[in-house]
């Protein structure tokens, strides 16, 4: 049975895009607020809204809200190329592979790493919702590397208050195309959603802070292999950055990559790597630090490349 909220929109969401109010106001997503804008089920002062009109505070809001939904199944299965690295009684940390998302979400129906681990009988943290149990930070589906997973409630508590306050080091290596000048830098710009592609995010005055550390490792002929620290973890941070300085990731279509390289050096995902992570040990507090070699695909990319001079 669906459920109608009616209530006035708040001082605080005065000139907030539509999907972002709702979002936070109703604790939804701006994914599923986008999705009850475009089917009518949002009203302004009974009007229908869009999802990028702006709210007015004062003006009656009646949304019509969804059935709820069941919770998603963790599918225990094995995951071709998930590598666990480490694991002991608080975490275990894998080396994921491409094709591979870290946990189960609507409209993803292929493997998982929290799928893999419940595969190969790793019995992982129960905090978090049903289907991110354990999950204390994510890659993307195209994004190779190190990651780490909660095992106990306490490495969870732990691991998640050391992400928020960026007490973990995050590195990775990314092959971006031309050479960012300087060589050496940092990129301090806020990242949103995309005003025009939901599935996109881009730099937004705005948006949320986001910070990062590059330093270049290899300059080639077309592309530059860098060394990226991340200061803080948005969605797609570091593929929206270099999209922006117009150095972005090579392969990244989504991004505005070349396809022309991409296809030359045999690549059908961005080439980015989360190469190491170390965090502080939620048993005793030593730092320990975990390394990701680089996959075949992304290895054979930098030969061709070196092959190029």
């Amino acid at each position: 049975m669906s459920d109608s909220r009616t209530l006035p929109v708040p001082d605080g969401l005065d000139g907030m895009r539509v999907d972002a109010g709702l979002s936070k106001l109703l604790g939804l997503s701006r994914t599923v607020v986008a999705a009850l804008a475009e089917s009518g089920d949002v009203l302004v002062d009974g009007r229908p809204a869009g999802k990028s009109d702006r709210l007015l505070a004062g003006t009656w809001l009646e949304v019509t809200l969804p059935e709820p939904q069941r919770p998603i199944e963790v599918q225990a299965i094995a995951v071709e190329g998930l590598i666990v690295l480490h694991q002991d009684d608080d975490v275990v940390v894998v080396d994921k592979p491409v094709g591979v998302a870290a946990h189960p979400s609507p409209g993803w129906s292929g493997p998982t790493v929290i799928g893999g681990l419940a595969g190969a009988g790793i019995r992982i943290s129960t905090s978090g919702a049903a289907e991110r149990q354990g999950v204390v930070h994510r890659l993307d589906v195209g994004t190779t590397g190190v990651m780490v997973v909660a095992k106990s409630e306490r490495a969870y508590t732990v691991l998640k208050r050391a992400f928020k306050e960026r007490t973990v080091e995050k590195r990775y290596h990314a092959l971006v195309q031309g050479h960012p000048d300087p060589s050496v830098g940092t990129i301090d710009a806020p990242i949103d959603r995309h005003p025009k592609h939901d599935y996109r995010w881009a730099v937004v005055a705005g948006g949320k802070p986001s910070i990062t550390h590059y330093e270049t490792i290899e300059a080639f002929r077309a592309a530059s292999l860098l060394d990226v620290k991340l200061e803080t973890g948005r969605t797609h941070q570091i593929r929206v950055h270099f999209s922006a300085l117009r150095h972005p990731c090579v392969g990244d279509l989504t991004y505005g990559a070349d396809p022309v390289l991409a296809k030359r050096l045999g690549l059908t995902r961005q080439w980015l790597h989360a190469r190491t992570l170390g965090f502080h040990h939620p048993d005793d507090g030593r730092w320990v630090e975990f390394t990701s070699e680089y996959p075949a695909d992304l290895a054979r990319a930098l030969e061709l490349l070196a092959a190029d001079y």
